[in-house]
């Protein structure tokens, strides 16, 4: 395995641009810590988002890794970026005249995709113990550590997600095309939600639950928005008679789906990698 993962290291390094995205991704991640400093004084009305409590333990898990889950398409691209170098290059043709298998091909791109998003979750993970005992005003060893499950679904839901982007990359085979065919699914999956759900079928929970099993929604339903769970949403909502209740836990339900759509996609990326003539 580490024979695999050092070949697919060596030819995202070696790519000029896959470098600067991925050294991109985590500097632009790292830009989280700068929220702490945004303030507004305008007049009366001032704020500060350090002091509105983001950074407070336990409450950091869930805001960090929902904001670093949108920055997650700088490694998508790599990966898929990755696939359609496979074929411009002919690196593929030569790893397999080489003497690497077809499985063992999938398998080292399935090594990097976790590599990826373990590097990632650990590096939030890192970041968010820094800012939270910076900022947050609850310190004991049992808040701090409470919550860790969102770790584990932003963990899951780049492995989900970058398996998405491999299976699209070797199905596509252009990096250009492949990205346009994600926004193309994306924009399916959500207008045909929306429709259904406030129009043909006015609010019908059955629409979340048929949505819950679709691969991108699968994957945002793990993380669910953190907003407006600080207290100045709150009033807010409570102010306009918005009494709604919402669900922010991490469901095993959830995480199990997603781990199928996984298993799914690398299993279909071997099977056209497998029948296709290369």
């Amino acid at each position: 395995m580490k024979r695999l993962l050092a070949i697919e290291l060596q030819k995202i390094w070696k790519n000029r641009a896959s470098k600067i995205l991925t050294i991109s991704y985590f500097v632009i991640l790292s830009f989280i810590a700068l929220i702490a400093s945004i303030k507004f004084d305008i007049g009366n009305f001032k704020l500060h988002f350090a002091e509105m409590g983001i950074f407070n333990f336990p409450y950091i898990w869930h805001f960090n890794t929902y904001i670093a889950s949108i920055l997650k398409l700088f490694l998508a691209i790599v990966i898929v970026s990755m696939m359609a170098n496979e074929y411009s290059y002919g690196t593929l043709k030569q790893n397999l005249i080489d003497g690497m298998s077809k499985k063992e091909f999938i398998l080292s791109k399935f090594l990097t995709v976790i590599l990826f998003a373990f590097t990632s979750t650990m590096f939030v993970f890192v970041m968010s113990l820094i800012l939270g005992y910076s900022f947050s005003s609850y310190t004991e060893l049992g808040i701090v550590f409470s919550d860790l499950e969102y770790l584990l679904a932003y963990f899951v839901k780049l492995v989900g997600f970058f398996s998405f982007c491999l299976f699209i990359g070797i199905l596509v085979k252009r990096s250009a095309f492949a990205l346009g065919f994600l926004f193309v699914w994306f924009l399916v999956e959500k207008i045909s939600y929306l429709t259904l759900k406030f129009d043909i079928l006015n609010r019908d929970p059955r629409v979340d639950q048929v949505y819950a099993f679709m691969p991108l929604e699968s994957m945002s339903n793990l993380i669910i928005e953190p907003f407006s769970r600080l207290s100045i949403i709150k009033n807010i909502q409570s102010a306009v008679g918005d009494k709604g209740i919402k669900d922010y836990d991490v469901h095993f339900a959830s995480i199990l789906i997603v781990l199928v759509w996984t298993i799914v996609f690398i299993f279909l990326s071997y099977t056209i990698i497998k029948k296709r003539d290369l």
